[in-house]
């Protein structure tokens, strides 16, 4: 009866969930990782609990993934994913104003509000401290249907600076202090840096527009940090492919291991074939020489003129030195496919320990 009644307590709270909330973390696809986020074994992405994303060590980072059907056959669904924090120099970092850390982790995102339900950010990452949302400095989060801010942590409008002190008897001069004087924002100081005569000075390239379309704002900005970026990629794609490689080589040893084995199995039969070939001749080859009873001249005249049906001894012996031959060259064969399997199997364990 009690689990009745939670199966109809679950029932009833997801038939109650808002359009902006993300009802649980049930997608089953891969993890993948980018940029921002970088894989730790096997280049994949392991799955994160939602109680763990506002307890994140140092240089963790969990990203959240929609999966949504281009063609509508199936629901939209999202996972959460742990790795390391790649460059996150070009991604501003957002704090909600009036919501728990943990309540942001099942909200959806959106760039501004009076969007539609599914049109939130596909991807949102959280270090246990800020949220970020590739190409927005600042965003919207419903929270049970309430919207949130995500404003940037770091304020960069324009701060006054006091005076400088005034003696107790310079009285007089108070009055002709010079006014609180604006601290210029970093766009401006670029602006008189920038000398309009100088044919190589493009004032156009250092500007953002932070007043008018955002995004492409971003996306600019963006496009100036690729090179930093690349060659951390770089860095990183090189240690991340190495697991690939070793578990793909692995693979590889432990198939040639699998084929050594099988071909040294049929060596082994061909050899026991032409030793039973071997030891028949053999037995017929003492059955005529037992007459001779050791005298040796006997043995020799039998061998060389004796005969056995349409056999004659010397193509007797013959046919069991060819045997012998036979035999002992599938008994090195067998012998250097089981040394390769030893090889490989051994190096395709180590890889896969390693």
């Amino acid at each position: 009866m009690k689990r009745l009644s939670f199966i109809v307590l679950c029932a009833a709270l997801t038939a109650f969930a808002g359009p902006y909330d993300i009802d649980g973390f049930d997608a089953t696809d891969v993890g993948s990782p980018d940029q921002y986020i970088t894989a730790e074994f096997g280049g994949q992405l392991k799955k994160a609990p939602a109680s763990e994303v506002g307890s994140l060590q140092s240089g963790r980072l969990v990203v959240r993934q929609k999966f949504e059907d281009p063609f509508g056959e199936s629901e939209t669904t999202y996972q959460l994913y742990q790795g390391r924090a790649g460059d996150l120099s070009s991604l501003v970092p957002l704090t909600a104003d009036g919501a728990d850390y943990s309540d942001i982790v099942s909200a959806k995102i959106y760039a501004r509000k009076g969007m539609s339900a599914e049109e939130d950010a596909e991807k949102v990452y959280f270090d246990g401290k800020f949220i970020y949302v590739p190409g927005m400095s600042s965003a919207v989060a419903y929270v049970n249907d309430a919207p949130v801010e995500l404003k940037g942590s770091e304020d960069e409008s324009v701060a006054a600076v006091p005076a400088p002190a005034v003696e107790d008897d310079e009285e007089e001069e108070e009055d002709e202090a010079p006014a609180p004087v604006a601290k210029k924002s970093r766009v401006e100081e670029d602006e008189e840096e920038c000398d309009e005569y100088d044919p190589d000075c493009d004032d156009d390239e250092d500007e953002y527009d932070v007043k008018g379309n955002v995004d492409r704002s971003n996306r600019d900005a963006d496009d100036r940090d690729y090179a930093a970026r690349d060659a951390s990629e770089n860095a990183t794609d090189r240690f991340g492919i190495a697991d690939e490689v070793r578990f793909w080589s692995a693979v590889a040893l432990s198939a040639v291991a699998v084929g050594s084995a099988v071909m040294g199995v049929y060596q082994h039969m061909k050899a026991n074939e032409a030793k039973d070939a071997y030891d028949d001749l053999a037995k017929l080859n003492d059955m005529f020489l037992a007459g001779c009873d050791g005298n040796q001249n006997c043995e020799v005249a039998v061998s060389k003129y004796g005969k056995h049906g349409d056999w004659t001894m010397a193509y007797l012996q013959e046919r069991m030195d060819t045997n012998k031959k036979t035999q002992d060259s599938y008994a090195t064969a067998r012998n250097i496919w089981f040394a390769v399997t030893g090889v490989s199997l051994t190096a395709a364990i180590v890889l896969f320990v390693w």
